[in-house]
């Protein structure tokens, strides 16, 4: 569940939402009933939620507000019931059924209206510097998954690299999974539709990551319905091409085992497998391929369970800053390298950076990108912008 502080200033409160679309609905808890929600843990009993109640009401008679909450939480599809799991099952199947992959943000995160998008795009891409020096043999781009909005500049800095010469490989776009299950990878064998049109994927590759990828693939992953990962690195890929290219979406979980146990992400067996098959796909199909990470470089803040404020410049994030001048210098060309630098420098500085304040979020497509460099070990990369964004 997602919960976040009342946007309505009329309706204050705690705001619930389910971030897996299971359910629609959305509601706002007054703030004097927030503290009941902790009664709903699988531990406590109603009579521990009627105590509550009369502890912060002064009456007894809390009966009908007591049924009241209950029975909205689970109309709702927020708690752990029979009514969710009927939500689930039927979201789920929807999804393993429809034909094609909707653009479920256009509208919101981009202009649903096909002109509107057309001016929105073209906004963010000209006046674009030009092609960087090192994209004749350019091998992939890492481009945020941040809003379009409000990462544009950077959007444009990654894409502004691609040439028409790339447009008949297929593009292997390596997003990170938000909610998706950690160690595993979510596959897709469905069209991605934006406003654009439908681009379809590449059937016999993700059929071969199915056959080859092991138990931490997950085919048809529910996640591909409604995460924005994948789809915003489409609508910028259409932008470029049109919608008559192949691509490859996979979802990457976060890597909880690396995260709290320590270890390498491949320490995982599933996890290992999986990267290999992808070393050993990205080695069969060579220049085929054109790989596209959609990732961002940090998640800070108390959004993102961290304990600690985030404010750009202050306390914690002042040292991050601080550190950042170190992961710069690693993104230096080496002398005599034509303005490139070694990958297995590059990858591990901006692996840093995302996992600086230890979010769950880490970049599993950055870590997968790494492991496929480190065994290969002929890549390059090419910083060509940076910025900072205050949230």
């Amino acid at each position: 569940m997602d919960f976040l502080p009342s946007p309505a200033p009329d309706q204050p409160g705690l705001f619930i939402r389910d971030p897996y679309r299971y359910s629609d609905a959305m509601l706002v808890v007054p703030p004097v009933l927030v503290e009941c929600l902790r009664c709903f843990d699988g531990r406590q009993t109603d009579l521990d939620l009627r105590a509550l109640l009369v502890r912060i009401t002064g009456d007894i008679q809390v009966g009908e507000l007591e049924r009241h909450l209950a029975e909205t939480l689970s109309s709702a599809g927020f708690l752990e019931d029979g009514v969710f799991a009927r939500m689930k099952a039927a979201r789920q199947r929807e999804f393993a059924e429809t034909p094609r992959r909707e653009a479920v943000h256009a509208g919101s995160a981009y202009p649903l209206e096909i002109a509107a998008l057309r001016q929105t795009m073209s906004r963010y891409m000209d006046g674009a510097s030009g092609r960087p020096a090192a994209a004749a043999n350019l091998s992939g781009i890492a481009a945020p998954h941040v809003s379009p909005e409000g990462g544009w500049q950077s959007y444009r800095a990654a894409y502004q690299a691609l040439g028409p010469e790339l447009k008949d490989r297929t593009f292997v776009i390596l997003a990170t999974s938000h909610y998706g299950e950690p160690e595993h990878f979510g596959l897709t064998r469905k069209p991605f539709v934006t406003p654009f049109g439908e681009t379809p994927t590449n059937i016999a590759l993700v059929d071969r990551l199915a056959a080859t990828g092991g138990n931490a693939v997950l085919m048809e992953d529910y996640c591909h319905s409604f995460e924005h990962t994948v789809e915003f690195q489409i609508v910028f890929l259409q932008h470029i091409y049109g919608p008559d290219i192949r691509i490859l979406p996979i979802l990457c979980g976060q890597f909880a085992n690396s995260l709290y146990l320590g270890g390498a992400p491949e320490n995982d067996d599933g996890v290992k497998r999986f990267l290999e098959s992808l070393g050993e796909m990205a080695a069969r199909e060579g220049d085929r391929l054109f790989w596209i990470l959609g990732i961002d470089m940090a998640h800070m803040g108390a959004r993102y369970h961290d304990g600690f404020k985030a404010r750009a410049g202050q306390g914690i994030m002042a040292e991050v800053a601080e550190r950042g001048v170190g992961r710069r210098r690693l993104l230096e060309p080496y002398p005599g390298k034509s303005g490139r630098f070694e990958v297995v420098r590059l990858l591990p500085a901006l692996y840093f950076l995302e996992s600086a304040a230890r979010s769950p979020r880490r970049s599993a497509a950055l870590r997968a990108v790494e492991y496929r460099s480190r065994k290969r070990g002929q890549l390059r990369g090419h910083r060509i912008f940076e910025t900072g964004v205050k949230k």
